[in-house]
């Protein structure tokens, strides 16, 4: 999953040299190989590498507090929604918490956490919803039903919130660009 994150957020960014990925362990760490330099190891770690390559230091939030909450929430994605397997629901309701008076998780742009975490919630409603129509979830319909609509909300007002013109081009063929990616695999 990360390597086609990683993947996502290179192409995202406008990176025309793709790079090369492995992975590690048990959990499949991403790795990126680099020519001339030691390779990068995690996905923060990398992201944060392609956003720097990228030239858009925007993306890694704006004076030291936003640098600082963008990595929280970079740490978030990667401590709690990436080995989610304790409560979702507790997860998704932090975050529907969080995000009642927001729009972006970190100021008022959007950054690097915001793509993470979109890709990482949108990880867990795919499982959701796979889980539920294979029957496993069956009867837990209702409340399985909930939390992909509690996230679904999340993100819709996350997307549609009001913010600039180009963070909003930029949004929207993030999403668009995934929502295909997802229903072609």
């Amino acid at each position: 999953m990360a390597l086609r994150e990683l993947a996502s957020l290179e192409k995202y960014l406008g990176l025309k040299k793709p790079n090369k990925y492995s992975t590690q362990g048990d959990k499949k760490v991403p790795v990126l190989q680099n020519n001339n330099a030691p390779p990068l190891v995690g996905l923060v770690t990398i992201a944060c590498h392609l956003v720097k390559e990228a030239k858009r230091p925007e993306l890694l939030g704006d004076g030291a507090e936003g640098r600082a909450v963008v990595q929280q929430w970079l740490e978030y994605r990667v401590t709690k929604l990436d080995s989610h397997i304790e409560d979702t629901k507790s997860i998704l309701k932090d975050l529907n918490l969080y995000m009642q008076d927001k729009v972006y998780l970190a100021g008022n742009q959007l950054t690097l956490a915001d793509v993470l975490m979109y890709y990482g919630i949108h990880s867990i409603i795919d499982e959701r919803k796979a889980s539920s129509e294979t029957g496993a979830a069956e009867r837990d319909s209702g409340r399985e039903g909930s939390h992909v609509e509690r996230c679904q909300r999340l993100w819709r007002r996350w997307k549609l919130g009001p913010r600039h013109q180009a963070d909003e081009r930029h949004f929207d063929s993030l999403w668009t660009w995934l929502s295909r990616r997802r229903s072609s695999t």
